[in-house]
């Protein structure tokens, strides 16, 4: 008995000697874990109680607690399991910014209490493939001559990666191209660089615009990939010279000509472009001097007009040459020859002549008004003398004969300089010969503007969505009223229309620039206060007199998730712990809590729904997401433990979601006898091997066999003789189907047998309860081995399973 004794002894007390050695070891050192970024909020990194040699079940009352060297909290420790876990997203590339820093750590310091501990814990983070490569411009653009010569490089603006080591950037693809390529170099810290290569001539007049894409590839698995476009204009080299549509003109033209006649207009055409396409024409050394006389050569144009009267029977034929040549720094130049045949006919012209003519004029000038007065005359005579005059149709003008030979133009519609700034009236006259001869002249007649037309914005009302928290000084929307009128009436002064709304002025809330119409927030708006503002803005313009127009104005205050749900129910007096008493009866699905959550944000932003983040037992108690009813989902057991402990999360819908967390801790009671409700459990905290015990277990097991014998005899008895109703019995095993919950593993007995049962099953480390016995008993033992998880609800083993054990103590 003593070996035993002490051999027992020496299982018991040695590891807990190696245990507090272990722990004195690891509170001395750096815990160290590494884990990747970006891990699931909730994760479990690892079990720090037992990685720290700490007793779990102590954990709760020595207070551990992980105090956080860094300005936000990554992780925390489950006081309840141990575990460290992660409390919020972390990012690699957030804690340690710099690309030169290989390793990136989380500082952490866990203490424990009774007796005070401290522990240093070193989180290292390791990098993932979560980002993609990206270029600080999309687009590159670059000017290259046509005339550069293959091999030239040109530096292009390289991409950036904020991860590390095999998740940066690894290499650069650029799409399929004739003309260019790429070279990959690497600098000293690793960084990659693309120089773009010409690997072949460029010719602008072929393609003058090449649009590349250049692929930036980082190392990670799988591979991440960021591009950029580069857009490279082909600059123009002088390397075409200009040319004529045709090489010979053949021109007829008629006597007496009138000077500055149109005779021909030549066009030529460079494939070159800017002033290396700029074309000059002139006469060549080869054009007499005579036809340099009678026509003139427009340089920029190219028209050929007549310079001087020409006469049939004085020269009949021209011959020029006339060169093109553009205007680059080496130009080149083009030629043609041109002939103009002189063709005999009526020799004299009608001739028109104004005489009086008035421009500007004022839009709005009455009609009928007379603003020229043209004359028109013929040197023949006859048919060939008389002389008809006309305007194009279509014009707001009409010719009125005033006299033998003289006409006058007047204003015949309404005219608008919005519409029409200015009008080319081209007068023509004719004689009546044959062939009829004519002639004619263009007058420009400039309108000058009135102010006849009132301000317009494009929209005769506005709805303007602004989202709450803006900043002050904010730019809403810009309202710009158009007017077509010009100089003073054109220009427009915007205002805002005083009103008040509240007793404040919507100039102390909006402003509005006056020159260009652009309307600001000048105070921070809060949804939940002021939702919407209507008011009006006039436009008026700088005319005499000034007209004005005004356009209305909503203003829609846009709701943000800027609310946390608040939880009004259950109440809470302090802190956010709720404590309830709840009987070991209730039955199946019935409500043991409600918790009530508002959010004063709107729509989808205050939708609420619940979800457990802690729940003891989740076969016990169900939550409604919607309505926030916490039920449970079965009855009670024995097994179940006295205390459970429930942590609702109330989330509401926004973006990003904002939460609210309430506990509830709920302790069972029994409904009746509760004057030994406090004796559900005994701790075991003596030594269950002295010699006293070790005498009262044997005599325990003696008068536990004696009462198996006692059943057993009973139960033959009552199955020889089914038709006599059996008295009841204070020792007896209760098996009636009316009273099955109780007949599971219950053993009905008097206060003595109780205690004797109380010492025989603790001292085998059960737990053992007193219940109300059925019909008449005292009390109900019942006995369940502590911690072996048993997890089957089935009756009929949980009660084979009591049964046993009751009999393991008359052994």
């Amino acid at each position: 008995m003593e070996s035993l004794l002490t051999t027992k002894m020496w299982t018991r007390y040695v590891p807990v000697f190696l245990l507090l050695c272990a722990a004195i070891n690891v509170a001395s050192a750096v815990t160290h874990y590494s884990i990747p970024e970006e891990m699931d909020v909730g994760s479990i990194v690892a079990n720090l109680a037992a990685d720290l040699g700490l007793n779990v079940r102590s954990l709760t009352e020595r207070k551990m607690r992980l105090d956080v060297l860094a300005s936000k909290k990554y992780l925390d420790i489950n006081k309840e399991t141990g575990d460290l876990y992660i409390v919020d997203r972390i990012d690699r590339e957030y804690l340690c910014p710099s690309k030169m820093t290989i390793s990136c750590f989380l500082k952490l310091d866990a203490a424990i209490e009774n007796p005070i501990r401290m522990f240093n814990i070193e989180i290292e983070i390791t990098d993932i493939n979560d980002n993609a490569p990206h270029f600080r411009r999309d687009t590159m653009h670059l000017d290259v001559s046509e005339s550069t010569l293959t091999g030239e490089r040109f530096s292009l603006n390289n991409a950036v990666d904020p991860d590390i080591g095999t998740n940066s950037i690894k290499t650069y693809y650029l799409s399929e191209s004739e003309h260019f390529t790429i070279e990959i170099q690497t600098g000293r810290d690793g960084s990659k660089f693309t120089d773009l290569v010409l690997k072949k001539s460029l010719d602008r007049e072929k393609q003058s615009v090449h649009s590349l894409t250049l692929t930036a590839v980082d190392g990670g698995i799988p591979a991440r990939t960021g591009t950029a476009s580069i857009i490279v204009r082909v600059l123009d080299t002088n390397d075409n010279a200009p040319q004529f549509e045709e090489e010979k003109y053949t021109i007829d033209l008629s006597e007496n000509s009138p000077l500055g006649s149109l005779v021909v207009k030549l066009s030529a055409t460079d494939l070159d472009e800017g002033t290396n396409a700029d074309i000059e024409f002139s006469f060549s050394l080869y054009t007499s001097e005579k036809t340099q006389n009678t026509f003139s050569l427009n340089p920029s144009n190219g028209e050929i007009r007549v310079k001087e009267t020409i006469n049939y029977e004085d020269f009949r034929i021209y011959d020029m040459e006339i060169i093109a040549k553009d205007k680059g720094v080496n130009p080149l130049s083009g030629q043609c020859k041109v002939t103009i045949l002189i063709t005999d006919m009526n020799d004299n012209h009608p001739e028109i002549s104004i005489k009086s003519f008035q421009s500007p004029i004022k839009e709005d000038i009455a009609v009928y008004t007379v603003i020229a007065v043209i004359s028109v005359s013929d040197k023949d005579s006859g048919e060939n003398g008389i002389v008809d005059i006309s305007i194009p149709a279509k014009m707001p003008f009409a010719l009125r004969e005033s006299s033998d030979n003289y006409y006058e133009l007047v204003v015949s519609e309404s005219l608008d300089r919005e519409k029409v700034p200015e009008y080319d009236i081209t007068f023509t006259v004719t004689d009546r010969g044959s062939p009829p001869l004519s002639d004619n002249e263009t007058m420009t007649l400039e309108l000058l503007d009135v102010n006849d037309n009132v301000p317009q914005f494009p929209q005769t009302f506005y709805t303007i969505p602004v989202m709450e928290n803006n900043a002050p000084g904010a730019l809403l929307s810009s309202l710009t009223a158009l007017d077509p009128d010009l100089h003073e009436n054109q220009y427009l002064v915007y205002f805002i229309i005083e009103k008040e709304i509240a007793n404040t002025s919507m100039s102390m809330l909006f402003s509005i620039n006056p020159e260009n119409g652009n309307l600001y927030a000048l105070k921070t708006f809060d949804y939940e206060i002021e939702k919407e503002f209507l008011f009006h803005i006039e436009a008026r313009d700088s005319g005499v007199p000034p007209l004005s127009s005004n356009v209305t104005v909503h203003i829609i205050i846009m709701d943000q998730n800027d609310n946390t749900p608040a939880i009004v129910s259950p109440w809470r007096a302090h802190g956010v712990v709720v404590e309830d008493k709840i009987p070991r009866s209730t039955d199946k699905g019935s409500l043991v809590a409600k918790v009530i959550a508002i959010d004063t944000d709107s729509v989808h932003n205050s939708r609420i729904t619940y979800q457990f983040l802690v729940n003891t037992d989740a076969t016990l108690f169900s939550l409604d997401q919607y309505n926030g009813e916490i039920r449970t989902m079965r009855m009670f057991s024995y097994r179940d433990a006295r205390h459970q402990r429930l942590v609702v999360i109330a989330k509401d819908n926004g973006e990003p979601s904002l939460s609210a967390t309430v506990t509830i801790k709920l302790s069972t009671v029994e409904t009746a006898l509760k004057s030994y409700s406090d004796t559900t459990e005994v701790p075991l905290e003596y030594d269950i091997f002295s010699d006293l015990n070790l005498y009262l277990v044997i005599g325990l097991g003696s008068v536990s066999f004696l009462l198996l014998i006692t059943i057993l005899v009973t139960i033959v008895l009552k199955c020889q003789k089914p038709s006599k109703a059996a008295p009841p019995s204070r020792n007896s095993v209760i098996s009636s189907e009316r009273n099955s919950t109780f007949a599971d593993s219950t053993l009905v007995s008097n206060d003595a047998y109780w205690y004797s049962m109380f010492l025989a099953e603790t001292r085998k480390g059960k737990l053992v309860v007193r219940q109300p016995a059925p019909k008449g008993a005292r009390y109900v033992v019942s006995s369940l081995p502590r911690g072996t998880g048993i997890t089957d609800t089935s009756d009929s083993a949980a009660s084979t399973l009591q049964v046993r054990e009751s009999l393991d103590i008359a052994y």
